[in-house]
């Protein structure tokens, strides 16, 4: 970045410290991946010059041949990825996306079945500060206290009592696998839509390590990182012609303005890496060291939220351990591993500070980390907490972690 370091070297130095505390730090954030070279390079391309408003052969400017060409690049790697017979790549980022959905289907004021936030879902599945909650009618199911999983009980009857018109699968902290056939069962009965936002667990759906709702929803929603390893933007996913018209209007002219190009240009990259034998071996390591990580948490007396993961994440109770989630986010930060706090299901702690922290596997995996690497980061955790008042054993944690990152690349490709 010699241009960058001689015009604006303030910002050149950010930049390279951002770059090394990602290089000697481990990231356990859930929503967070390392991106491949090809996609950062995309990214940085010509392609920022193009404003592009509308869509492949029917654009508002001229000049867009070679727009149309890459963005029909990444429409049709998508829908082969997913198998679905439509695909709208212009949504800027998740919740965008979620919100078109709504647009597309919905009035104002009508009912929309979602998982809370507190227990799992996210501020686009109808919190009250949300637009979605302000805009429409949000009802939520909530997860068994005792065993942490959804009640699909409990959703069938609010379901029949509530009659929504959307029917909302998806979350940001949940661990567990998701019934497709059960909740479209459920709005089946009830004459509903239904939206699966599998903005987590697209990487492991692309990669065919968990099972996918496309074929099975009315409309799939993710973002286009996470475990899909792809630029920052958002996907919608559709088998419905009808559907699919809505959503295009929604996207463009109703809600968005010109596509950021050189995003999509990136979204095709990242969807054509996906579609290698190598990315299925990736989705399954994502699993395992998930999986790997919470049983060597639980060893170590650490409570799991449900005991367990089927995908990437895991919650982890930290008043377990006498820690808040807040707490133990700056710990672990400290010791050079990054976490979010999270709430749990029926948390007494409010929200900002609330009981647990969220962990994932993409990002380490990504760097080729194997279950000896996810031991040893349990091993940091457990040792983190056990020496939270020595700022001495602390320092010593943290070199621990940079000497093992400093052997890995932040981006270290499977072969096919």
């Amino acid at each position: 970045m010699s241009i960058l370091q001689s015009q604006d070297p303030q910002l050149h130095l950010a930049t390279l410290h951002e770059e090394l505390r990602q290089l000697h730090g481990m990231e356990l954030i859930a929503s967070e991946n390392y991106v491949s070279p090809a996609v950062l390079e995309a990214m940085s391309s010509v392609f920022t010059n193009k404003y592009s408003e509308g869509y492949p052969g029917k654009r508002y400017y001229g000049g867009q041949e070679y727009v149309d060409i890459v963005e029909t690049m990444a429409i049709e790697r998508a829908k082969s990825l997913f198998g679905a017979k439509y695909a709208n790549v212009q949504p800027l980022s998740g919740s965008p996306a979620n919100l078109a959905v709504y647009f597309a289907l919905l009035q104002p004021g009508d009912t929309v079945l979602g998982l809370a936030l507190d227990h799992g879902g996210h501020l686009s599945h109808g919190h009250p500060v949300n637009a979605s909650g302000i805009l429409y009618k949000f009802t939520q199911y909530t997860v068994d206290k005792t065993t942490g999983r959804i009640d699909m009980n409990q959703v069938r009857e609010i379901a029949r009592r509530e009659k929504p018109k959307l029917i909302l699968a998806g979350f940001s902290a949940y661990s567990r696998g998701l019934d497709w056939k059960e909740f479209k069962s459920i709005a089946d009965e009830v004459g509903a839509y239904t939206m699966a936002d599998i903005a987590h667990i697209a990487g492991l759906v692309a990669g065919k390590a968990i099972d996918s709702p496309v074929g099975i929803f009315d409309v799939v929603t993710t973002t286009t990182h996470k475990t899909l390893r792809g630029p920052r933007g958002a996907l919608i996913l559709s088998n419905s012609e009808e559907i699919a018209k809505k959503i295009d209007r929604a996207i463009f002219p109703g809600m968005q303005g010109g596509p950021h190009i050189p995003q999509i240009v990136a979204k095709a990259v990242a969807f054509g890496e996906a579609l290698r034998p190598s990315f299925q071996v990736y989705a399954k390591n994502v699993i395992a060291n998930a999986q790997r990580l919470s049983s060597k948490l639980q060893d170590k007396g650490f409570t799991v939220i449900s005991g367990g993961t089927d995908n990437h994440l895991i919650v982890v109770d930290m008043t377990s351990k006498g820690l808040a989630g807040k707490e133990a986010e700056k710990l672990f930060d400290e010791v050079g591993i990054s976490s979010s706090r999270s709430t749990i299901p029926y948390d007494p702690r409010k929200p900002m500070d609330p009981s647990g922290v969220r962990l994932g596997t993409a990002a380490v995996t990504t760097r080729g980390f194997g279950l000896e690497q996810i031991d040893f980061i349990a091993d940091v955790l457990d040792r983190a907490v056990q020496a939270k008042d020595s700022e001495s054993k602390l320092v010593a944690l943290r070199k621990e972690v940079s000497d093992l990152c400093c052997q890995y690349p932040l981006f270290a490709p499977l072969k096919d």
